[in-house]
């Protein structure tokens, strides 16, 4: 892939031997962000488990102390008072028939960044895999955003919920904020999201559990973080 001169640039502020410390990483990942808008700080985890076997695929969500510095759009599939309630949480898109028909033809897909659905329509809403499943968009109990507590969902959504899952390659993604955050802010949302990687080891999993991290921004380089450090993260910050 051709590189900008900028990325180039910013890339050589990096030291590739190095394993910087949490605070470092993204001290360093603001300021060689190559964007002239408020990218996004995202961190990518190697993690140790097989995820082609079931038990060994770590999946789950975390409220982020900070939130992510975007309000997320969410579409919730609901019904009635439950139709109504999301909608009064500040639901984005809410339906039941026509728009689970509407979704399936893949119309709308580029107006939603979650979806949230009731326990009864599920039986409807499953046919949707296909077209939400590879956007990491299909509700999931596991996830709570299969739930009749819809509101509940929405608002946790809107403020910050974040969710993760490994892919094929064992790699795990997740946002930590963006550019305009604070260092403490970046360190606190990621500590959070880490604790919650690690509560849900797999207890199938053998050998090293977080192999590599890796901080990055949209579109700039990234910074290879220390792995042994996952505890008192905020305590090279100024208070």
């Amino acid at each position: 892939m051709q590189r900008s001169k900028a990325h180039k640039d910013a890339a050589a502020r990096i030291d590739r031997d190095k394993l910087y410390t949490p605070v470092e990483a993204a001290k360093l990942a603001k300021e060689t962000s190559t964007t002239k808008f408020d990218a996004t700080v995202e961190v990518a985890l190697r993690l140790g488990v097989d995820p082609r076997k079931a038990d060994q695929i770590v999946r789950g969500t975390v409220n982020l102390p900070h939130g992510t510095g975007k309000t997320a759009r969410v579409l919730v599939f609901a019904t009635g008072d439950r139709a109504e309630a999301a909608r009064e949480a500040g639901a984005d898109i809410v339906g039941a028939d026509e728009l689970i028909d509407e979704i399936s033809k893949g119309n709308r897909l580029n107006e939603f960044d979650a979806v949230v659905a009731t326990p009864d329509l599920m039986g409807k809403v499953g046919r949707l895999g296909r077209v939400l499943g590879p956007r990491g968009l299909m509700p999931n109990p596991k996830t709570g955003t299969v739930t009749p507590d819809v509101a509940k969902a929405v608002t946790e959504i809107k403020g910050g919920k974040i969710e993760f899952r490994t892919d094929r390659q064992a790699n795990l993604h997740f946002i930590i904020g963006k550019t305009s955050f604070g260092e403490r802010q970046l360190i606190e949302n990621y500590a959070a999201a880490l604790d919650e990687v690690l509560r849900l080891k797999p207890s199938a999993a053998k050998g090293r559990y977080l192999k590599k991290v890796t901080f990055s921004t949209t579109m700039g380089p990234g910074v290879p973080v220390d792995p042994n450090l996952t505890r008192g993260l905020t305590a090279d910050l100024e208070s």
